[in-house]
């Protein structure tokens, strides 16, 4: 017989370890997956989790760590604020579009000014694009107790039919032949969010960092992010502390609308280049991935999503030396976030085995 017993404390040990092992039965169900595939599952690992950093060509993947991690840890940053108060916003892809779109607009409306006050405008714009884009579910829940997270993630889809759109419409490059998509703002100087491009360092990075920074801060050393804790904690102690859970809920999901703005914003002025039909690369979704990995701690968060950035690369190297389906790289991301969750049942419960007392 095997019984679940509710520890008195949390797990330390646990809460430490959960994520190890989440990554170690993750590499172990990957490998059956590709064996099943037909792959050498040694190989397949060795190819995801080494190669883009000891590989031959490592002094080309690794740059790409910043890239791809960059936008993870932005997003997933404003994500564990909601998560830790109970507050859900599982719509950050939608948030990361239309941030992006709002950015890439403003700078194409500039274009083609050389001026250093494009680029912050542009900033400003992202931010408040993806904020407003979270302002919508915040609001019907603060004023008709809608459900964020549904609410969040429909979201998404009308924001994939607007990029489809702007990319279509008014966006589109006037001199593209036709072609859908926008101009390419990496190559106009105002607009571009590079800083050392062969060393994949763009102020999406800065940004990242100083979003590690401020969480830590705030969670540790402000009264607001006491008032998170204890949220997500107790609900009902933080109502008799003072708590107004409506402003709580507009801060949290705006602040991660932000950052998801944000992140869209650098992308598409730096790596992507160009508003285009296929510009959302399900960051929004991976960074719930990232948020939970890192514990949903600032630090734990910046170390998660290099980690997810090394799969996403080690992941298109699979695909293109070992013939991998792209959906065997998601799967295999997504398995991680089931382990996690699985594992982390550990944090607060205790295994027992024996037999049934019998009355």
């Amino acid at each position: 017989m095997i019984r679940m017993d509710l520890r008195p404390t949390p797990s330390r040990f646990w809460t430490s370890a959960s994520p190890i092992m989440a990554v170690v039965l993750t590499m172990i169900a990957g490998g059956v997956l590709f064996a099943l595939l037909g792959k050498d599952p040694l190989v397949a690992i060795r190819t995801i989790f080494w190669d883009p950093l000891f590989g031959e060509f490592a002094f080309y993947y690794r740059p790409q760590l910043l890239v791809k991690g960059a936008p993870l840890i932005l997003i997933a940053i404003g994500l564990s604020l909601g998560f830790r108060a109970g507050i859900w916003n599982i719509g950050a892809e939608g948030q990361y579009i239309v941030g992006a779109i709002s950015g890439a607009a403003v700078g194409l409306a500039f274009y083609p000014l050389d001026s250093f006050i494009v680029f912050p405008l542009m900033v400003l714009a992202g931010a408040l694009g993806g904020m407003a884009w979270a302002m919508v579910p915040a609001l019907l829940k603060v004023r008709f107790g809608t459900n964020e997270i549904l609410v969040s993630l429909m979201l998404v889809y009308v924001a994939e039919n607007l990029l489809a759109a702007m990319a279509l419409g008014p966006l589109k490059n006037p001199d593209g032949m036709g072609f859908p998509g926008s101009r390419n703002l990496s190559q106009y100087d105002s607009a571009d969010s590079w800083i050392v491009e062969s060393a994949g360092l763009h102020w999406g990075v800065v940004a990242a960092v100083v979003a590690v920074i401020c969480a830590w801060v705030l969670l540790n050393r402000h009264m607001l992010g006491f008032q998170i804790r204890l949220t997500g904690q107790s609900p009902r102690a933080a109502r008799f502390a003072g708590v107004r859970p409506n402003a709580l809920v507009l801060f949290c999901l705006g602040t991660s609308g932000a950052l998801a703005g944000l992140a869209g914003l650098f992308e598409v002025a730096g790596p992507s280049g160009q508003i285009s039909i296929d510009f959302n690369s399900g960051y929004g979704f991976t960074a719930i991935i990232v948020a939970f990995l890192g514990r949903l701690h600032p630090l734990g968060i910046l170390l998660g999503g290099l980690l997810m950035a090394l799969t996403y690369i080690g992941g298109e190297i699979a695909q293109s030396q070992m013939a991998l389906p792209a959906a065997a790289i998601q799967a295999f991301q997504g398995m991680l976030l089931f382990f996690l969750l699985g594992v982390d049942v550990l944090t607060n419960y205790r295994v027992r085995f024996g037999k049934t007392e019998v009355a």
